[in-house]
């Protein structure tokens, strides 16, 4: 019932595609920063690669290496031939190699992006009197026709963008499976029924307590089976996630614990440079303070000791609500 890890034969997980000033800093700049925090490779031209008319050799290898690409449809999008002839690469690799695309209609009704009314057909327009040849705009019209009948997310200036940005990242997480463990190439004595028994009858993902459950047993019974089989099933419906394996053997280590305590902070912000946990207490306060209002699943896998607890996951209050 649960994948298995496998290593992805792409090189980034997300491309992004979008008009340029009017969302660089703004809602590409949030997006780019809620992707990488859940680990997800994305793809953003922030080197100024958008040089000249014709796609840059690296762009079009990005477009080609990545699974999923994320168009950002604002006003100005068809406004660059640059965007438009990116779109055209993009749909062709969603043939040729099944890549996902999904559009993001930022502040733009999609029927106007089909029928390119409004900031799109003013856009085309001018194209056309620039091109010597029909054939192109043509293309970039079916392309903008196509884009707009997929199923993508749509910013209405009514919704609130964190959240909607926040909607788009568990998507993505979800369809990559990028954090899915391998649970056993035979997991004998698995099955559906009991993982969900435990997601349901006590973890009860989606309620505002903090929960903390305890699976208990003799070596070689399948804890850390069913756990990673816990986890595939329901990892990305958290803002933050980290399955911290051998907890037993690492903390028997010289400052074993500490380790522990920058192992998961660094999971968790996805930041493995500018930790510095010097002590115990220290692993304690940074844990309480970057995870006391997030949503959260811990598991801590082959626990032995109760100070491993005590360090790590000591108390309810230590994380957000429905962790």
């Amino acid at each position: 019932m649960a994948s298995s890890f496998n290593t992805s034969p792409w090189l980034n997980d997300v491309f992004l595609s979008f008009g340029g000033e009017d969302t660089r800093n703004t809602f590409v700049a949030h997006l780019y920063d809620a992707l990488a925090r859940k680990g997800i490779r994305t793809f953003l031209d922030e080197d100024g690669l958008r040089r000249g008319i014709e796609i840059s050799p690296t762009l079009l290898k990005a477009i080609e290496s990545s699974r999923i690409s994320i168009i950002i449809l604002s006003k100005n999008y068809a406004s660059s031939t640059w965007c438009l002839n990116e779109l055209l690469k993009i749909l062709e690799c969603k043939e040729s190699k099944q890549q996902i695309v999904l559009p993001v209609f930022y502040h733009v009704d999609p029927s106007d992006v089909r029928h390119q009314r409004d900031s799109f057909g003013k856009a085309l327009a001018e194209h056309a009197e620039k091109l010597n040849g029909a054939m192109e705009l043509q293309m970039w019209r079916a392309a903008l026709r196509d884009v707009a009948n997929l199923s993508g997310y749509h910013l209405t200036y009514d919704r609130n963008e964190s959240e909607f940005i926040q909607e788009i990242v568990q998507d993505i997480s979800k369809i990559l499976q990028h954090s899915y463990l391998h649970v056993a190439k035979y997991p004998v004595g698995l099955g559906y029924s009991q993982v969900q028994n435990i997601v349901n009858l006590h973890l009860s993902v989606g309620t505002n307590d903090v929960r903390m459950v305890g699976i208990l047993g003799l070596g070689g019974l399948g804890k850390t089976t069913l756990a990673k089989a816990i986890w595939n099933s329901i990892a990305f419906k958290f803002e933050a996630s980290c399955f911290l394996a051998n907890v037993g053997d690492t903390s028997n280590q010289a400052h074993g614990l500490v380790q522990l305590q920058q192992t998961l902070l660094s999971k968790i912000s996805g930041d493995r440079r500018s930790l510095n946990i010097d002590s115990i207490d220290m692993g304690i306060n940074t844990i309480k303070c970057m995870l006391g209002s997030k949503r959260v699943l811990l598991i801590l896998d082959d626990v032995d000791h109760l100070i491993q607890l005590e360090t790590l996951a000591g108390a309810c209050d230590w994380f957000g609500k429905g962790s």
